[in-house]
């Protein structure tokens, strides 16, 4: 019922090209320490597996800088005073060693995928949780598949930093400290030597993240775009072919696809230059200490095995340099994906129940709009000066020209939007006081769009009212006529439907949203060109079922067919925004007035 859903299919797919708020180049991230912040925050629910995490990291790390030494010791003690049993029995240990350094790096990983993985879950709940909160007027803004790749993409992107990451900074800094302490205890010289070349990695990665970040940040937004064009072409498949427009169509998506290309080509390529220049600054260290070992060496100044725990030394500590390196691009990806998230779950919900909002089990069903303006935009009215009274139990017809605000209308009762100015009240309330969800609750609705979830008939029915038992969804079914068509199918009301009931008629999907409505046993009933699909035969039959569903409910009809509503208590003419007439049936015919010149055009076609 959202304005959205009367653009075109055209319109839609045009949309994908760039949500307002979310679209366009970003050069930087707007909070990156923030957005750490409240990461952590999530995480820090995790605290027992995190600390067993971090105690496995210690031991896996010590394990690992006791390893280098012991290879010295076992040249310098045992392979050059060739000592063969000595030997063997220094590779078992070394053996031990370096098994128990990799269970233990294997436990961390562990752990740390847990702490990831429940993390993500609370926060896709948070996230999901956050969607059911905010009105249509954020959803009418944004397209859908930009919003699933905020869910998917960008969450996945987090989860990946998280459980591969997080606990690796800390394992990078307490080995690059370990095995600093090991070399300036064996050779402070050498240590000297392997340190010259620190500043010249970080420089280097500085500068490159510097370069990557931006471009990092636009390919996420450049996917979610691009999640968005697809989804939205999908959905209107059929009216894409059937206008011809797949030409055009797959030229808006090779416009998308390649500025994701170029962003993502962008991104990978100069991120992708840390890997081959810290690769070339390695050797060029370790070449550094050879030439200077050997030196050392036939001076006396130290001995062959220092120099080879110093190599294994030297490796350890610029891999974790070089880990650092990968991990800060990774965060970089991440923490783009993050805020994106953040963006939504920090969306101020445009509705919300007031303080000491009021409870409510049953509607009487008096509705009054009172003066009531409305628009989308606030500079472009919809509904101007609207006021009327329904009484309970009335049936209340709402008929103008497409576009008029007849949907409208029924979207600010359904308080999907509130109004610009004025007051809409039921049973003497403003419907304000009132808590959302059991204002919602109180109100039936079948629209014009119907949409049905995957399932099995049996189960969308009694989405009206959960608790309803097998045989009150079948006699609803009955009442809207939904009975004859589902008994006739292979697995009856056990029948499985696809997402949006595709494998059903359009006469059909309405037929059983009317059978839901009929269910949920609500107060005030609003339909909203609920027959439309149905064939004018049909459409009779259901006309009884649906005069005993509104009988003693205040009810309104959004017809376009004059014919279903001439018994109506009360027709309301809206054009462009304004009720211009209203009375009866009969009352506005005799005025010979917008109402039945509508009437008398139906006849004359």
């Amino acid at each position: 019922m959202s304005k959205s859903t009367a653009a075109t299919a055209e319109n839609a797919i045009g949309r994908a090209r760039g949500p307002r708020g979310f679209g366009g180049p970003v050069v930087k991230a707007k909070d990156a320490k923030g957005t750490v912040k409240r990461i952590w925050q999530y995480m820090e629910n995790q605290k027992r597996a995190l600390l067993a995490s971090i105690v496995f990291v210690i031991f896996s790390t010590l394990l690992n800088l006791l390893a280098p030494y012991l290879i010295g010791v076992l040249i310098d003690h045992y392979i050059m005073p060739k000592d063969i049993p000595g030997t063997v029995r220094f590779l078992f240990l070394l053996g031990a060693v370096y098994s128990f350094a990799s269970i233990f790096t294997w436990l961390q990983t562990y752990m740390m995928v847990r702490v990831s993985l429940r993390t993500i879950q609370k926060l896709r709940e948070d996230l999901f949780a956050k969607f059911m909160t905010l009105s249509l007027r954020f959803f009418d803004k944004r397209t859908h598949g930009d919003l699933m790749s905020r869910v998917t993409n960008d969450i996945e992107s987090l989860n990946n930093a998280m459980s591969q990451s997080v606990v690796q900074i800390f394992s990078t800094i307490l080995m690059a400290s370990g095995v600093t302490i090991a070399m300036f205890s064996l050779n402070w010289v050498l240590a000297i030597v392997t340190l010259l070349i620190v500043p010249l990695m970080m420089v280097t990665t500085k500068k490159i993240i510097k370069y990557s970040s931006s471009n990092f940040i636009k390919r996420q937004r450049d996917l979610g775009e691009l999640n968005g064009f697809i989804e939205e072409a999908i959905s209107g498949n059929e009216v894409i072919t059937l206008f011809g427009k797949e030409e055009k169509v797959f030229k808006r998506f090779s416009g998308i696809n390649e500025r994701l290309r170029s962003s993502a080509t962008a991104a990978e390529t100069i991120s992708g230059f840390l890997g081959p220049i810290n690769n070339f600054i390695n050797n060029l260290g370790l070449g550094l200490i050879i030439a200077i070992g050997a030196v050392m060496t036939v001076q006396g100044m130290t001995t062959v095995g220092i120099i080879a725990a110093f190599v294994t030394y030297s490796r350890q500590f610029y891999r974790p340099i070089n880990q650092l390196s990968s991990l800060l691009n990774m965060f970089q990806s991440a923490i783009a994906g993050a805020e994106r998230v953040f963006e939504v779950m920090d969306e101020t919900p445009a509705l919300k129940d007031k303080e000491n909002a009021k409870n409510v089990d049953r509607f009487k069903g008096n509705v009054e709009f009172s003066h009531v303006y409305f628009g989308y935009e606030k500079e472009k009215a919809i509904l101007k000066n609207i006021h009327f009274e329904a009484k309970a139990g009335e049936k209340i017809a709402i008929v103008g020209p497409t576009g008029s605000g007849k949907t409208t209308l029924i979207n600010l009762l359904m308080r999907f939007y509130e109004v610009s100015s004025g007051e809409i009240r039921i049973d003497g309330e403003k419907i304000q006081d009132y808590k959302i969800s059991d204002l919602r609750k109180r109100i039936g609705v079948v629209l014009q769009d119907t949409f049905l979830f995957s399932g099995t008939i049996m189960e969308n029915i009694r989405y009206g009212r959960l608790k309803a038992n097998d045989e009150e969804v079948i006699e609803a079914a009955k009442l809207a006529r939904a009975h004859q068509f589902i008994k006739h199918l292979p697995e009856g009301y056990h029948t499985q439907l696809t997402a949006g009931g595709s494998n059903l008629s359009q006469g059909q999907r309405q037929l059983l949203a009317i059978a839901r409505a009929i269910l949920a046993d609500s107060d005030l009933l609003i339909l909203d060109e609920a027959t439309s699909s149905i064939d004018t035969r049909t459409e009779i039959h259901i006309q009884k079922g649906m005069d005993r569903l509104m009988e003693g409910k205040t009810s309104f009809v959004i017809a376009h067919r004059l014919k279903t509503i001439e018994k109506a208590d009360k027709i309301l003419v809206i054009n462009q925004g304004q009720i211009i007439e209203a009375g009866t049936h009969h009352e506005l015919l005799q005025k010979e007035g917008f109402y039945a010149e509508m009437y008398e055009s139906q006849f004359q076609i």
